[in-house]
């Protein structure tokens, strides 16, 4: 099984949380927000569309999940946020018409030939001296190991087969920057990033993000009966360490940071 993008089941899977402090600090270290053009592309249910709206940006959200942006439009915005449906290489917006480009946990759902076409749609949308952020982890970073600080490392060693499919389908650091160079991409460097996705308050609220597949794709990817298996597993090992609450959920990320000349 794997997540349907346009099941209204799935609607509020990626829109019901914030993104954290450390993350804006990121982007801000980019480049100023404030009074820019950028096209969240891939923007899901809107979590990342809105916190550049907070951050004085004219934010522009595409995904072609009419499903998620319902979900998006449904939650308030500091900022008029301007939410399209299309795909990710192929918006309809206009030559030239943004300063920023974010592909947020996107590109791991593409192919190789996919990828090279949203990275030209996104060169194409960008002004001279613009940027485009790309957010997806390595395998290196899926192969962390699980810990109090690390949640989703209990996943593959609970299943490691599905480290097989992180591995088959999760960009690797060097194949993306020259894919971003051959779309015409400039300066291109990374960064590893840890973010903190949500701190659970006790561990009730985290059995229910993991048994209602919040934001997780991967997760669609076990049975219910899994599912269960994994959340005991999580609360045993934790237990056996002696973490109490809260329980923060911390995901390692790979940021490719590029500018258009």
């Amino acid at each position: 099984m794997t997540i349907d993008f346009f099941d209204p089941g799935n609607r509020f899977s990626y829109a019901s949380r914030t993104a954290s402090s450390e993350w804006k600090a990121l982007m801000q270290s980019v480049t100023d927000l404030r009074d820019i053009d950028v096209a969240d592309i891939g923007c899901g249910g809107g979590i990342y569309s809105r916190a550049m709206a907070e951050m004085g940006a004219r934010v522009t959200g595409v995904d072609f999940s009419g499903e998620m942006l319902a979900a998006a439009r449904r939650q308030k915005t500091a900022r008029p946020i301007r939410w399209i449906q299309a795909d990710a290489a192929d918006t309809g917006l206009p030559d030239s018409s943004c300063d920023l480009v974010l592909l947020r946990a996107v590109i791991h759902h593409f192919s190789a030939e996919k990828t090279a076409e949203v990275f030209k749609e996104s060169h194409r949308l960008l002004r001279p001296g613009g940027w485009i952020v790309v957010q997806d982890r390595t395998p290196e970073d899926c192969r962390l190991p699980g810990g109090p600080d690390h949640l989703r490392g209990y996943l593959f060693e609970r299943f490691p087969r599905l480290m097989e499919e992180e591995n088959r389908r999760r960009p690797h650091l060097h194949g993306l920057e020259r894919s971003l160079q051959e779309a015409g991409f400039h300066m291109v460097k990374t960064r590893r990033f840890w973010e903190t996705r949500k701190v659970f308050l006790n561990f009730r609220e985290l059995e229910k993000d993991f048994l209602g597949r919040i934001g997780r794709s991967i997760l669609h990817r076990l049975s219910d009966e899994e599912l269960r298996s994994l959340v005991g597993f999580i609360k045993e090992e934790l237990t056996r360490q002696g973490v109490t609450a809260p329980f923060p959920d911390r995901d390692r990320w790979t940021l490719w940071i590029a500018r258009k000349d």
